[in-house]
């Protein structure tokens, strides 16, 4: 089968930034259709590389292509969504107003509604309706699940794969990953490496690719010290020494710096119980909670001991933060009452940031009682090797937190809370922005960690990993909770957020009414149906060779210069036709599918 000629590719593309190079001869390449990942560590480049492929921002060397007409849509991390109304927004970079609204009906926003007062997850699914509204032929998304909740992803998941564009996708959720994406690239070294696989193969093939680097890097130094012995040491050498082997010495050992300046290094995160709580840490009794007249929370209880690992989950606006802060007592119920255990120590890792000012520097943010010294779990460090512990810079220590990027203002974040001593630790979104690698230390350090876990997350592989027990709020004032993580929830529970999904809920057996007589099935398309199949299967080819006639006329280089009239109209004809071709695509699939459904009912 001959491969399809790519939408969108980069070849041999090099950025520096500054003095320090981003990209060495990276070459990307996204066919039609086809679903990727772009993974890699914060600061290596992502976002950047997102921007080249969208033509927003040009390389230093190498080269971009695109097909003739081709579409191209980014939705970045953060989005500006502006306009009198979000089907306005959603349609205003050319997408027709009907695709525009049921864009945004998908992702659950009404589209008369204002653009302004979005809370974060409802600017992303904005943002993200708009891109798909554009039907655009290739679709960039950057960190995409950010602030959505786990139903708005699973919406997402399901638009992705009914997409016929080219997709690639920047993200640190593995469970959802693992479900859209067809090929991975690895943004490492400056470089990329291409895996033509799934992302469950993801982390096999990555560290063997690490574990060959390391091994050349073993060869390496083992080379450079049978060199410099020869060089230095060697009687022989002493007489024969010559420019040409100190200068492949030189080589070898700027080689070995290359190697090592580009060594994964990971943050260093750990987390510390300190002083043992009660056995009990709380224990809720009939909880409700009411908030402008909204039910979030009614008639719920729950013991938590200590060790216990809680996750709670939800969609956006459930309640799942103000759950939280009635098992803290922060908040007083309307109805019920919370016993907090003994000798508690709480540290809150906030998902809104509060705690840290933009104005105040990292250093002050970490040394915040002044001086050279933070205090580490009881001991003092200096401020400049904590922050090298999370991956910061010295010379990013007197620069604003408010210069930081998200993933960095997340680790910053970290790095305070997980200084104290802490045998309740509360985190409150805590992967949003963070790289796969600081994700898995995360997870290590909570996997040895001493104390209780409360734990408010949308990323359902992090849950799985750590959850000893699952509470989950639909929003309407249920609470329901399960032993083990996010997937045992709903294997124990099938049914419980239907509603949030937009499903009519499952009636049970005891309380269902007997079902009704079936309507008896047709066995066969009708006429009319039947008439326009053959249409389509008639017109499909047709459409297909005009769009090849139309990409080679567009193909040639000097056609603009001839006749810019004739190049203009052949562009929207273009267009158009694809668009024709595509919904004639999905009309026949539907009443092919119907067809055959019906065939299997007679």
């Amino acid at each position: 089968m001959t491969a399809r000629p790519p939408v969108l590719a980069l070849k041999d593309v090099r950025l520096a930034d500054g003095p320090r190079p981003l990209f060495e001869g990276v070459d990307l390449a996204l066919e039609p259709g086809l679903r990727a990942c772009l993974v890699g560590r914060n600061g290596a480049g992502k976002s950047t590389l997102l921007r080249l492929l969208a033509g927003r921002l040009a390389p230093d060397a190498g080269e971009r292509t695109i097909q003739p007409a081709a579409r191209v849509s980014l939705v970045a991390q953060e989005s500006d969504v502006a306009g009198e109304t979000l089907a306005a927004y959603a349609s205003s970079g050319g997408a027709a107003r009907h695709e525009a609204e049921a864009a945004l009906a998908a992702f659950g926003l009404d589209p008369a509604r204002g653009a302004e007062g979005l809370s974060g997850g409802e600017a992303r699914r904005a943002a993200l309706a708009r891109a798909f509204a554009e039907r655009p032929d290739v679709l960039l998304l950057d960190e995409p699940t950010n602030h959505l909740d786990i139903f708005a992803i699973e919406t997402l998941e399901a638009m992705l794969a009914a997409a016929r564009c080219a997709a690639l996708v920047v993200s640190h959720d593995r469970a959802f990953l693992t479900r859209i994406a067809q090929r991975c690239f690895w943004l490492e070294d400056r470089r990329i490496w291409k895996l033509d696989r799934g992302f469950a193969a993801f982390d096999a093939w990555s560290a063997k690719i690490a574990a060959d680097q390391a091994e050349s890097l073993r060869r390496l130094n083992k080379a450079i010290e049978r060199e410099t012995y020869w060089f230095y040491r060697s009687i022989t050498a002493q007489r024969t020494r010559n420019e040409g082997r100190a200068r492949e010495l030189a080589a070898m050992r700027e080689k070995k710096s290359a190697l090592m300046r580009d060594q994964r290094r990971g943050a260093t995160l750990a987390a510390e119980a300190g002083d043992a709580s009660g056995q009990r840490v709380a224990e809720a009794r009939g909880l409700a909670k009411s908030f402008g007249g909204r039910t979030l929370i009614t008639g719920f209880s729950t013991r938590i001991r200590r060790g216990d690992r809680l996750a709670i989950v939800g969609p956006n606006g459930a309640g799942k933060t103000t759950l939280v802060k009635l098992l803290l007592g922060e908040i007083a119920p309307d109805a019920g009452e919370v016993k907090l255990g003994t000798s508690l120590e709480v540290a809150h890792v906030d998902q809104a940031r509060a705690d840290l000012s933009g104005a105040m520097t990292l250093w002050e943010a970490l040394a915040t009682g002044g001086g050279d010294q933070v205090m580490v779990r009881g001991r003092p460090r200096h401020v400049a090797g904590y922050a090298r512990d999370f991956l910061f810079q010295d010379s990013q220590l007197r620069q604003p937190v408010a210069s930081l990027s998200g993933g960095e203002r997340n680790r910053l974040l970290l790095a305070r809370t997980l200084a104290r001593t802490a045998n309740l630790l509360v985190l409150d979104e805590p992967t949003n922005d963070l790289d796969m690698d600081t994700l898995d230390l995360l997870e290590a350090a909570l996997g040895d960690y001493d104390g209780t876990l409360i734990l408010v997350s949308h990323d359902r592989d992090f849950i799985d990993r750590l959850a000893t027990s699952t509470i989950a709020l639909d929003g309407a004032g249920r609470a329901v909770e399960t032993p083990g993580g996010w997937s045992d929830f709903v294997r124990q529970n099938p049914g419980f957020f239907d509603a949030v999904r937009g499903q009519p809920p499952k009636a049970s057996a005891s309380t269902a009414p007997p079902p009704a007589p079936r309507p008896r099935t047709p066995a066969k398309l009708s006429f009319k149906d039947e008439r326009r199949l053959k249409e389509l299967e008639a017109a499909m080819p047709n459409l297909s060779d005009e769009i090849v006639a139309l990409e080679a006329r567009l193909g040639d280089a000097g056609l603009y210069s001839r006749d810019p009239a004739a190049f203009e109209l052949a562009t929207r004809r273009l267009a158009a036709t694809r668009d024709e071709l595509s919904r004639a695509e999905e009309d026949w699939l539907e009443l092919e599918a119907r067809r055959e459904a019906l065939a299997k009912g007679a």
